[in-house]
């Protein structure tokens, strides 16, 4: 795994904002919306990481994405974590590099509002068709001041 690590670090050395290791089989890594694409490209195809899922919490700073990602026969996990603040719910969509993240980023826009961009099939996957427009289920709301 150090390999794995040291290879990916000196790579992107400039384009990881922050690094984590959470124990010694997971790690997470903070970078920008801009570097996703050409990171997981490097990480999937490249180091031959499997794609485990990508999910999005709704912080108070805005929505952060995180994309797991499993190397089996190390035991090890990295999670690539990227902040969509409030007013830019948008990035790059992965599945035009992992056609198995389409499900998943349907599932986050129609719950969370994220967009992802170029997705190849954007439509509805889980809501009813007549769900109201900009209503997002996992989005925490917000509490009016009395």
């Amino acid at each position: 795994m150090e390999d794995v690590i040291k290879e990916l670090k000196e790579k992107f050395k400039g384009k990881i904002l922050g690094w984590e290791e959470k124990s010694p089989k997971r790690y997470y890594v903070t970078i920008s919306r801009d570097d996703l694409l050409e990171i997981v490209e490097f990480i999937f195809n490249k180091q031959k990481a499997r794609f485990i899922i990508e999910s999005g919490i709704d912080t108070p700073h805005g929505i952060e994405m995180l994309y797991h990602f499993s190397f089996d026969k190390l035991n090890k996990i990295i999670t690539f974590k990227i902040l969509l603040p409030k007013n830019k719910y948008e990035v790059e969509s992965i599945s035009i590099l992992i056609p198995g993240a389409s499900w998943i980023e349907r599932e986050i826009t129609e719950l969370l509002g994220v967009e992802f961009l170029h997705h190849p099939d954007p439509g509805r996957l889980l809501l009813a068709d007549d769900w109201p427009s900009g209503d997002y289920p996992l989005r925490q709301k917000v509490k009016s001041k009395k």
